[in-house]
Order: structure tokens, then C-alpha cells, then sequence
């Protein structure tokens, strides 16, 4: 039986959280997000009928905020509604729309990826199969050369954040409770030398000392588990872990490191990609390519890119239903992300994410020089973050900063993060920086 209209608009915004606790978690942020009400940079909570300031993002994954006008577009809406209604399994069954959305989708790849290219929904099984890929790479290198099927291990970072399913468990290593009790894979963890700002000489030296000592890890590492390591991942920004950020140098450094030892290099984009930081992919700062990147988050439609370096063997970009899925991402999502691609590229948002990011971080700079305890105001783009002396601290700036409508994000210890949509206004960032200001004369000193 079809529910009828009444049925299926009978919860009202003040029995949301009591429902849904009735059969899941909900610990949450206290609020109802109204779908119609808010718009671009502001989330209208229906609970408490108030506006707030989105420096959330949903973790960073909404590039147009919310409503914009030309999302609204009536061809738009007829193709993305087209594929709600269907769904193909884009696997086995390929449509004009697919194509059209890869071949725009690849113009924001650096030439070297446009090759070899795959999707899946969710940035877990993205990575997920960026290390499938790597696996099936070095193992089939090791078996030509007499070596035996070996190559089954990951390098990876302390802090990082890779997701939660199989293989990446045994990556992720921020908060313990997401990992704790699963079965992980012993594989080689090693230390992050992440900067600290603003930068001086003394700050420049500790953290060349620091990566020095990483990469004499690494190389440890790859003696001692020799022709095992297929692949070093790393996040261009820590997100998670703290917001940490690295030096052109260093990753150069991991490049010439997975080249010496055969391994492939691969960057995690979930987080930092798709013009947070003022261009589509964090790496394009750096004078560096990885072998494959993933991708995910504010694409909305996951997957990873991968260079020919895979193509030294039969690489799974190749072989049939090597790596697969029923729905191969999922084509509603293509569509509305090659619909974000349009508008960023019709409203130069990359552009303008570089522009608010740099407002937006000398804001809390000068805002942390008048109010002790507030430091490391650091960022690239819209990818922007500060810490506190504390966890406590953190929180009673976080639950304040909502008081004043102003939604941010933990991360590490004791840092918060901000991830403005790609539309965010030059008065947005300043009417964010006034509630920031006040909040810190509330909790810190000045």
C-alpha cells in the first residue's frame, strides 16, 4: 500500500531526534536541517527556527552550500531527476549522461589521471580501492621477478584519516574508538611532520629536523619489510588528525622515496580536493604528482584517478571486475557534480575559495593576537583551522560559537576546523570573524 501524503509528512521538526532515537544514534548536532529554508553559506534549523553560519559543510562536502540558484536550473533538475528514478547500475549499463558527466569530471584532473578512472559511493571505498590497486600492482611486480605473491602492506602516517571499512582500519589512527576491537593488518605507521604557524626560521628548522627523522622511518621501514610495501599514503593536509599541514619538500621527498623503492605514491583527497584549497586538487600547490588520488566528499560522487604507472603490469583498470561495484558511484551524484564543475568554473570559485580562505585565516590571526591561548591559526584555501589550549576549551569555544550561530568542527586534540562552501562572501567571512571575536573574549583571555 502507497503511504499517503499525510503519512509520510507527520513528523514534525520537535519529534525528529525523539524518532530517530527510537532506532539509531543520534548524537548529532541538536538541530533539523530545512531542506528549503536554507541557503548558500546558512543552514536554517527548524527545531530552533534560527540560521546559523555553515562552517561545517556536512565535514566539508557541500561546495554550493545550500539552494543555489543555479542548481535550480529546469534542465538540471529534469536530468538529475531522470536518473533518481532509475538508477542504473553504471557498471554494466553506460548512458549519455555518464559520459558527459566523465568527460567534464576529467577536465579538473591534471592530464595524467584522465586515463584510468573509477567510482564508488563513499570515500572509504575509494581509498579502499586505490589500495586494492596498489596490492594487485606491486604483487604481480613481485611474481614476475621470482619474489613470490608479496606486496600486501601500506605505509602510512600517524593522525591520519582514512575511513572506517576493511583495509583502511588499519590506517586510520585518530580517535581510537573508531578502530578499537576490529581486526587491523600490522602495517608501517610513521611520524608526521606537520607545520606550525606563522612560520619562522626556528619553526622552518624543527620541522625540516622532523621530517628528516620520518623519512629515515621510511626508508627503516622498507628495509625491514623488503619488496612488502606497495604503497605510502598520505593526506596533502592532516584533516582529522589535527589540520596538519607539510612542506612542498617533504612530499617531493615521499615521491623520490616510493620511486626508489618501487612502491606507489597515494595522495587521500577526500578532504582537502575538489577546490577547498583554491585549486581542484591540493597536490597542484606542491610541484608533485601522485601515482593515483582519491577523491570524494564535495564531488558527492567518490572514486579514485590514477596515472599509467599502474599499467606495468595487467592493473586492475584493465582486467574485468578486478575492482567493481553493482552501482559504480552513482549516477545522480555524477550529475549534480558535473552540474558543481559548471558553476565553479562559470563562477570562478576556485578562485574565490583562495581569495575568502586568505580573509578568512588573517582574520583569526589578528583575532589570536589579542586573546591568549588561541594559536597555529593555519590554512590553504577554504581549509583553515586554529587551536586551543585544550580539549575543555575547544568545546566551551565550539557550544559558544553555536550559541552564535556559527557552526565549526573539531579536530586533533584540541584544534577547530572551519570549511566554508566554495560560495562563502567576502561579508560572510567577516560576520563569522565578528562571532569568532566574540566568543573569544567570552572564553579566553585577552
Amino acid at each position: 500500500m502507497t503511504p499517503s501524503t499525510e503519512t509520510r509528512a507527520r513528523i514534525s521538526p520537535q519529534q525528529v531526534h525523539e524518532t530517530l532515537r527510537r532506532h539509531m544514534l543520534t548524537d548529532g548536532f541538536e538541530m533539523v536541517l530545512d531542506l528549503e529554508k536554507s541557503q548558500g553559506s546558512w543552514l536554517f534549523d527548524s527545531l530552533s527556527q534560527r540560521e546559523f553560519l555553515d562552517f561545517f559543510t556536512s565535514f566539508s562536502s557541500y561546495p554550493m552550500g545550500y539552494n543555489h540558484p543555479k542548481m535550480k536550473d529546469p534542465e538540471f533538475r529534469e536530468r538529475i531527476l531522470l536518473a533518481a528514478t532509475m538508477k542504473p547500475s553504471n557498471s554494466d549499463l553506460y548512458t549519455t549522461q555518464m559520459a558527459e558527466f566523465v568527460e567534464i569530471f576529467s577536465g579538473t584532473l591534471p592530464p595524467a589521471f584522465r586515463g584510468h578512472l573509477f567510482f564508488i559511493s563513499g570515500g572509504a571505498l575509494a581509498v579502499e580501492n586505490a589500495l586494492k590497486t596498489a596490492f594487485d600492482w606491486k604483487v604481480q611486480k613481485n611474481l614476475r621477478t621470482g619474489r613470490g605473491e608479496k606486496g600486501t602492506k601500506v605505509l602510512h602516517f600517524q593522525g591520519a584519516f582514512h575511513g572506517r571499512s576493511g583495509y583502511t582500519l588499519s590506517l586510520t589512527n585518530t580517535d581510537p574508538t573508531k578502530t578499537r576491537y576490529f581486526p587491523k593488518f600490522d602495517w608501517p605507521r610513521v611520524s608526521t611532520p606537520g607545520l606550525r604557524f606563522p612560520l619562522t626560521d626556528e619553526i622552518l628548522a624543527e620541522t625540516a629536523e622532523a621530517e628528516e627523522r620520518s623519512i629515515r622511518e621510511i626508508e627503516a621501514a622498507f628495509r625491514d619489510h623488503p619488496h612488502e610495501i606497495a604503497a605510502i599514503i598520505i593526506e596533502p593536509i592532516q584533516g582529522e588528525g589535527g589540520d596538519k599541514h607539510f612542506r612542498g619538500e617533504f612530499l617531493r621527498a615521499l615521491r623520490s622515496l616510493a620511486d626508489e623503492n618501487d612502491a606507489l605514491l597515494i595522495f587521500d583527497e577526500i578532504q582537502t580536493g575538489f577546490g577547498t584549497t583554491g585549486r581542484y586538487w591540493c597536490f597542484e600547490h606542491f610541484d608533485v604528482e601522485p601515482d593515483l588520488f582519491a577523491f570524494g566528499k564535495k564531488t558527492q560522487v567518490c572514486g579514485i584517478a590514477s596515472s599509467n604507472r599502474v599499467d606495468e603490469v595487467d592493473s586492475v583498470f584493465r582486467v574485468s571486475s578486478r575492482i567493481n561495484s553493482t552501482w559504480g558511484g552513482n549516477l545522480v551524484d555524477m550529475i549534480r557534480c558535473q552540474r558543481f564543475v559548471e558553476i565553479i568554473q562559470e563562477d570562478e570559485l576556485l578562485a574565490n575559495a583562495a581569495d575568502q580562505g586568505k580573509r578568512l585565516l588573517r582574520g583569526l590571526r589578528t583575532i589570536a593576537e589579542g586573546h591568549e591561548g588561541m594559536t597555529n591559526a593555519r590554512g590553504r584555501g577554504l581549509f583553515v583551522a586554529f587551536d586551543l589550549p585544550d580539549g575543555a576549551v575547544r568545546k566551551r569555544v565550539l557550544d559558544n560559537l553555536r550559541e552564535q550561530g556559527l557552526l565549526g568542527l573539531p579536530c586533533g586534540p584540541r584544534s577547530i576546523r572551519f570549511r566554508p562552501p566554495l560560495v562563502v562572501t567576502a561579508e560572510e567571512i567577516d560576520e563569522a570573524l565578528d562571532r569568532v571575536e566574540t566568543v573569544a573574549g567570552e572564553v579566553l583571555p585577552g
